[in-house]
C-alpha cells in the first residue's frame, strides 16, 4: 500500500480523484439519504397509540407506508453501494459493451429510483396529512425526516440519471469520431491537388508532342521527314 508523503501525494491520490467525481458525490447522498429515510421509521415509525399497546405505524397507522419506506430505503442503499464498488472497478473494464451496458442499466435504475421515490413521497404525504394529530407520543419528527428525505431522494436519482445519460452519449459519439477521423484520411488521400501546390507537367517536344505517353526517352525520340511521292510520267 502507497503511503503518501505529502499532501499534494495525498490530493493527487486515486481514491481521492475518485471521491472528488460528481458522480461519486451523487451516490453518496443518495445512499445517505435512503439511509435516513428507511433508518428514521425503522426506529421510530412504529408507535403504540395512548389506550393500545399494539404498534402501528405513525402514518396514518398505515403499516403499508412505513414498510414501504423501510423496503425502498433499504433497497436504494444497497444500490448505491453496488455502483459505487463497480464505478471504483470501472477504470479495469476493458470490455466497450459491457461498459455501454453498465452504463445504461445505471441510466435505467436511476429513472425507475427516481419514480419510486417520487410515489413514495407522494404516498407518504398523503398518509402524514391524514393522520390523526397528537395520536401518538412519539415519531412525528422521525416521519417529517422520511418524508422530507424522500423529496430529496427524487432531486438527487434524478440528477443521477442526468449523469448517466451523458455517460452514454459521449460513449456513443467514440466510434463515430473514429469513423469519420478514418474517412477524413480517405478523402485527403484520394482529393486532387490544390491549386497552391506545384503541378509536374511532362515535358513537350518541339512540335508540341508530349513525352509522357512515348516508348522511348526524349532524347531518343527523332522527327520523322516527310515521305515524296514520285509521280509517273505521262
Amino acid at each position: 500500500m502507497h503511503i503518501p508523503e505529502s499532501l499534494q501525494d495525498l490530493a493527487d491520490s486515486e481514491a481521492v480523484q475518485f471521491l472528488k467525481r460528481l458522480k461519486t458525490i451523487t451516490r453518496i447522498f443518495a445512499g445517505v439519504f435512503s439511509l435516513i429515510v428507511f433508518s428514521s421509521l425503522l426506529t421510530d415509525g412504529y408507535q403504540n397509540k395512548t389506550e393500545s399497546s399494539q404498534l402501528h405505524c405513525v402514518l396514518n397507522s398505515n403499516n403499508t407506508a412505513c414498510s414501504f419506506a423501510v423496503g425502498a430505503g433499504l433497497l436504494a442503499f444497497l444500490s448505491c453501494l453496488a455502483f459505487l464498488a463497480l464505478d471504483a472497478h470501472e477504470s479495469c473494464i476493458a470490455n466497450t459493451r459491457f461498459k455501454t451496458a453498465f452504463q445504461l442499466l445505471d441510466f435505467i435504475l436511476a429513472i425507475l429510483w427516481a419514480g419510486i421515490w417520487f410515489v413514495g413521497f407522494c404516498f407518504l404525504a398523503n398518509q402524514w396529512q391524514h393522520s390523526q394529530p397528537r395520536q401518538f407520543l412519539l415519531g412525528s419528527s422521525s416521519a417529517k425526516a422520511a418524508i422530507t428525505f424522500t423529496f430529496f431522494s427524487v432531486l438527487v436519482w434524478v440528477f443521477q440519471a442526468y449523469l448517466a445519460l451523458q455517460d452514454l452519449q459521449n460513449d456513443a459519439l467514440v466510434p463515430y469520431k473514429r469513423s469519420l477521423d478514418e474517412r477524413s484520411v480517405v478523402l485527403t488521400s484520394l482529393s486532387p491537388p490544390s491549386a497552391a501546390s506545384p503541378v509536374s507537367t511532362p515535358p513537350t517536344g518541339p512540335h508540341g508532342l508530349s513525352y509522357a505517353n512515348s516508348a522511348l526517352p526524349p532524347y531518343l525520340t527523332t522527327p520523322k521527314a516527310p515521305r515524296l511521292a514520285m509521280m509517273p510520267d505521262n
